[in-house]
């Protein structure tokens, strides 16, 4: 890309669109603005390339493009009621492709019990820190690993590990309060 190949940023358009979609519907729940935010991200990638020096990992860097832009975003849109009110209505699951899969070979009683405990979980991550949310997506669903959601978040690694296990001890909880054990959880998974 640094080198001015078209071909070059196609391909990091097939490599990476996918998972910045997901990063941006999982803290907006918005699918048109996570499209809209992805391709934001990627054409400032596109803009800033020459800017990009390999001391980090790259997908680290493309994220911490698009948290900065996720902040930017969500404090023009933090006044405006009509955001306000779309936000507060449930986002349609359906627009999820792997959710969709797994629908397809999944029996209709265990659907629904992961839909129920994916629904929960969604609504728990709201009542965390948003540095341990932010962490726990980047790395559970855009499929960061430590060092990446360390650089994406402009922080070390092990700050980026504390914050995690801080994520997955709060959520832990916060489903055990609702009567949802680890091994509810175990069984749902398998």
């Amino acid at each position: 890309l640094q080198e001015g190949r078209r071909e070059a940023f196609d391909e990091l358009v097939a490599r990476h669109q996918s998972a910045l979609i997901g990063f941006f519907f999982r803290n907006t729940r918005d699918v048109q603005l996570s499209e809209d935010l992805a391709q934001e991200t990627l054409l400032r990638v596109y803009n800033q390339a020459w800017d990009y020096l390999p001391r980090g990992t790259f997908r680290g860097w493309m994220f911490r493009i698009a948290r900065n832009l996720l902040i930017d975003n969500s404090r023009r849109r933090s006044h405006d009621a009509l955001v306000k009110a779309v936000r507060s209505s449930s986002a349609d699951r359906e627009d999820d492709r792997l959710s969709r899969l797994v629908d397809d070979i999944t029996a209709p009683i265990v659907k629904a019990d992961q839909n129920e405990l994916a629904d929960l979980v969604e609504q728990l991550l709201y009542n965390i820190p948003e540095e341990q949310r932010l962490t726990f997506l980047l790395h559970h669903f855009a499929g960061l690993s430590l060092p990446e959601v360390a650089d994406a978040l402009e922080t070390n690694v092990p700050t980026a590990k504390s914050r995690l296990r801080l994520a997955r001890e709060k959520l832990r909880d916060q489903l055990a309060e609702r009567g949802v054990t680890a091994t509810m959880v175990a069984e749902e998974e398998t």
